[in-house]
């Protein structure tokens, strides 16, 4: 259920998705008696619309997230594994065209692949399977190991999870999969801005790793300040900082972290 609601109720909470459906049902309202009702819902979406596709709106919901942890360093030394979240890969793409076509986080992939070339002992953990609603066959860890050998990562070092549809079953599974023991090093790779999210279920179900964030889409705190002259941008940016602190929101009112903003320890 939590799974669906997140693919539906979710959906329709992004800006884009709820400011275009906004329209249409003032678009309609302008044919009925309540056309001034109708008439001020098209103005506010077109308004609304315009500011989140043009003005920070997007910048400022991302850079608290995006700015939470601080980039990986290797002062501590080589690690044990490596852990990158899914989301990286189009599965339907990738299953009509036979070979894997990746999306705009694929800063992930090329990441570790980076960090696995430089730490040739370290395990190699892809956690991803079919994120969608309604889900094929084709999983996203079908298609990671062939990207991975692409980049020059050889295929026995790297463990596949094709379960996981989203990130509380990533942490679940990869934890499985894993098995941890004491004194291992882990980092997790994802998104700057999903790492928050990302580190506090980890924690949850008892998994502790190191931050290693990328995909970053705000530069420094000023430029959450900038307005952009594209709004396919602007909206991208907007979309997913809202969906980003509702997913937030939500998994500490579900109890799946313990902070609504899980930060750095110690």
């Amino acid at each position: 259920m939590f799974f669906v609601l997140s693919k539906t109720l979710g959906v329709m909470a992004l800006p884009q998705n709820f400011l275009i459906g906004l329209t249409v049902l003032g678009s309609l309202l302008l044919l009925t008696r309540f056309f001034r009702l109708g008439r001020a819902l098209v103005l506010l979406s077109a308004l609304m619309l315009a500011l989140c596709g043009f003005g920070p709106v997007g910048n400022l919901l991302l850079y608290p997230l995006e700015s939470r942890f601080p980039a990986w360093t290797p002062s501590q030394g080589a690690p044990d594994g490596i852990i990158v979240l899914g989301a990286s890969i189009d599965v339907d793409l990738s299953a009509a065209h036979g070979t894997p076509v990746t999306t705009t986080a694929s800063d992930r992939i090329i990441m570790t692949a980076a960090l696995a070339r430089k730490y040739p002992g370290a395990r190699v953990v892809f956690t991803g399977g079919n994120p969608n609603l309604i889900s094929g066959e084709a999983k996203e860890a079908d298609f990671a190991a062939a990207l991975f050998e692409s980049l020059g990562i050889d295929k026995s070092r790297l463990m596949l999870e094709s379960r996981a549809r989203n990130t509380y079953e990533n942490a679940l599974f990869a934890k499985a999969m894993v098995d941890p023991k004491p004194g291992e090093r882990w980092l997790l790779v994802t998104s700057a801005f999903h790492m928050p999210r990302s580190i506090g279920l980890f924690r949850k179900v008892g998994f502790a790793v190191e931050p290693c964030p990328v995909d970053w889409r705000v530069g420094t705190g000023r430029d959450a300040f900038s307005f952009t002259d594209i709004a396919e941008d602007g909206l991208s940016r907007t979309n997913l900082g809202v969906r980003e602190w509702l997913g937030l929101i939500t998994y500490r009112a579900a109890g799946r972290i313990d902070e609504l903003l899980p930060g750095p320890r110690g």
